[in-house]
């Protein structure tokens, strides 16, 4: 769903779900580069974990998810793995910051890529937990407003597929 392809250069922000790391990250390839910026000690080990797993090179680094300690439009492609609802968690100016940024570190016709927790279908959702809904964040449009309060253009929904919700826009 992220369309990461052989050679491009990846920057995922948050780790909450390590296996989605694992398998975006490995789509770049050894001519790629794949980085990953986590807020915490507890998700850089996991994400260091699922390196090791998926058989990797990931860069991790640890920084605040609104300051990426890296130069402007050095990614073609920024994947904000919000399935924990960090996203919509960290209130408007915070996920104007952090969105803003992954603009910035993103290069000319760049994608960002946001996955959420969707709704959860069949017997899933009586057994996976789901993130608090923030209603705020929803009601101003979620993931599509917040890629468009950012200024990034042709915002869309790519899919909602296994209780996940992909949402795309271009620099």
């Amino acid at each position: 769903m992220t369309g990461v392809r052989l050679g491009d250069r990846l920057l995922q922000i948050g780790c909450s779900n390590p296996s989605l790391l694992g398998a975006v990250s490995s789509k770049v390839g050894l001519s790629g580069r794949a980085c990953v910026v986590v807020s915490d000690e507890a998700a850089s080990a996991r994400a260091a974990r699922s390196a090791a797993q998926a058989g990797v090179l990931i860069e991790v680094t640890q920084a605040a998810v609104d300051r990426c300690p890296f130069d402007e439009e050095s990614f073609d492609v920024v994947v904000v793995d919000s399935t924990d609802g960090r996203l919509g968690a960290l209130g408007g100016t915070g996920r104007h910051a952090c969105l803003s940024d992954a603009r910035r570190v993103l290069a000319p016709r760049g994608r960002i890529v946001v996955i959420e927790a969707g709704r959860p279908a069949g017997l899933s959702r009586f057994l996976r937990p789901t993130p608090p809904v923030d209603h705020t964040y929803q009601a101003s449009g979620g993931p599509s407003g917040a890629l468009e309060a950012a200024g990034f253009r042709a915002v869309r929904t790519l899919a909602e597929r296994d209780g996940l919700v992909f949402v795309e826009g271009t620099k």
